[in-house]
């Protein structure tokens, strides 16, 4: 995988959707207009922070790498180089995948 070149900025996340499920728990074969919009992805890019009052940039709590569970029509889809991201808020993200 080729490298972004993309920085977001304050709170934003950059996500990368990881594919939709093509088939049903009962083994049913989706078509693709009948997908669910993918919900989970791979940060790909954090931003530095919200900045604070007091002039200081708040923490994030999600790190590149981390697998995450978004809004489904949270943050905007943009194209880069072929590949589909999200650039999400951090509020928008609404868990952090664990093993």
């Amino acid at each position: 995988m080729a490298k972004i070149k993309l920085r977001p900025l304050d709170d934003r996340v950059v996500v990368q959707p990881l594919e939709a499920e093509e088939m049903t728990a009962g083994g049913i074969v989706l078509p693709d207009a009948a997908r669910e919009k993918p919900q989970r992805g791979k940060v790909i890019a954090v931003g530095a922070g919200k900045l604070l009052d007091s002039g200081n940039r708040g923490e994030l709590s999600v790190a590149v790498g981390d697998e995450v569970i978004y809004g489904k029509y949270g943050g905007s889809e943009v194209e880069v180089n072929g590949e589909e991201y999200k650039i999400l808020r951090e509020s928008d993200i609404l868990a952090k995948v664990t093993t």
